[in-house]
């Protein structure tokens, strides 16, 4: 299926309203047990984009900082007024991405999972379709992201690397 963007998104109040302008670079089903903890779910389904093409259409999110399993953390993006997330912000390239909710999406069938993660810890009653991408752990990006999404991810790498590197200076 080919998404047509852009598409908008938000809480489920109404409160917090974005969209996004152009494909994310992947689209994950983590099935790790942080998100499900996180989601009180048996998955999470994120859409790592650059922040850059996510325009917000009204209100503004607030940032919530949660562990992860990596113990840098994660910035959670949630409505102040129905505490919905809409995204998160990893440490890895902290406020340059956006992994954003799909389900917050308004039309999140647009959006399937590239890849399915972490699936050493799904829960036993998820089935994954045999057609689709599946990894015990993680993958290599070249093997699962498009030609277009290496290419965005080459011009963000100097960005990500200057963002890595003022972390490193003020720790």
């Amino acid at each position: 299926m080919s998404a047509n963007f852009p598409l908008e998104g938000g809480c489920g109040c109404g409160h917090i309203r974005y969209r996004m302008e152009t494909s994310p670079l992947v689209v994950h089903c983590c099935h790790c047990t942080w998100c499900q903890r996180e989601t009180g779910t048996a998955f999470a389904i994120n859409a790592m984009i650059e922040s850059d093409r996510i325009t917000n259409l009204n209100g503004e999110p607030q940032m919530v900082q949660i562990p992860s399993e990596s113990g840098r953390g994660q910035r959670v993006a949630r409505c102040p007024k129905c505490q919905v997330a809409v995204w998160s912000h990893y440490a890895g390239s902290g406020h340059l991405t956006k992994f954003v909710r799909v389900g917050s999406l308004d039309d999140p069938d647009q959006l399937p999972p590239d890849a399915h993660i972490f699936t050493e810890s799904m829960q036993s009653w998820v089935e994954i379709p045999a057609s689709m991408n599946a990894y015990p752990v993680f993958y290599e990006r070249e093997k699962v992201w498009s030609r277009e999404s290496l290419e965005r991810l080459a011009v963000l790498e100097p960005a990500i690397a200057a963002y890595k590197a003022s972390l490193v200076e003020t720790s």
